[in-house]
């Protein structure tokens, strides 16, 4: 089983609209995630480096974070990590997410410390209104 570490190495976060001006009703947020790489470091060692950014639409701030992931495992499961990757396969689901949850929550901290909406994905609306069920009891 493949084990993930996540290192950030750069962090920016910079806001781009002014502090004295509300910021817009409406604002769209687009996530970004690079692997740029998988780099053999030993038999049981791969480093990713990658690339995480937040852009907002209207340009109101951009957040890009730079870090490499440590993905330790059997030496088997290494190279089949590897040989995927020369088959231009997209890495496994657990180095995304792992890499993608460590880059999340920084950037959300990140978004407050300059005062703009964090990069939270929208709520899943219901359906409409919850009814009650009617309470059916069984006597025997």
């Amino acid at each position: 089983m493949l084990r993930v570490n996540v290192f950030m190495t750069q962090i920016s976060a910079e806001r781009l609209w002014e502090v004295e001006r509300p910021l817009p009703a409406q604002v769209q947020i687009a996530v970004n995630i690079n692997i740029l790489d998988l780099e053999k470091r030993s038999d049981s060692t791969i480093e990713a480096p990658f690339v995480f950014a937040v852009g907002f639409t209207p340009s109101i701030a951009q957040i890009n974070l730079r870090g490499r992931a440590q993905i330790i495992g059997e030496k088997e499961e290494v190279n089949k990590l590897l040989d995927e990757h020369k088959q231009q396969k997209p890495p496994p689901a657990i180095v995304v997410q792992t890499i993608s949850n460590a880059a999340m929550a920084e950037s959300i901290i990140l978004s407050r410390t300059i005062g703009v909406p964090p990069p939270l994905p929208p709520l899943p609306t219901s359906p409409g209104p919850v009814q009650a069920r009617p309470d059916t009891r069984y006597a025997t």
